[in-house]
């Protein structure tokens, strides 16, 4: 586990091994996530649509859509 210390502005140092880590370089965004007690430091992407292209790559999503729509059907019948 990595500490960092808030500075009277507000201002966290990410450690270095860290912003390798992750791809953080000046000016990239992150995201402060509240988790309800925790704080999480998300980095954000840069490219969302193109990060997200193929994510559920073979996944049959529609499918299993229907096939649990007609389950649903036959236990309320």
């Amino acid at each position: 586990m990595t500490t960092a210390t808030i500075s009277a502005k507000g201002w966290v140092v990410i450690p270095a091994e860290l912003r390798k880590k992750y791809h953080l370089h000046p000016s990239a965004q992150i995201h402060v996530v509240d988790y309800g007690g925790v704080l999480a430091l998300v980095p954000a992407l840069e490219d969302p649509v193109h990060d997200a292209y193929g994510i559920f790559q073979g996944a049959q999503l529609t499918e299993a859509l229907l096939e649990e729509h007609a389950a649903e059907h036959i236990r309320e019948s």
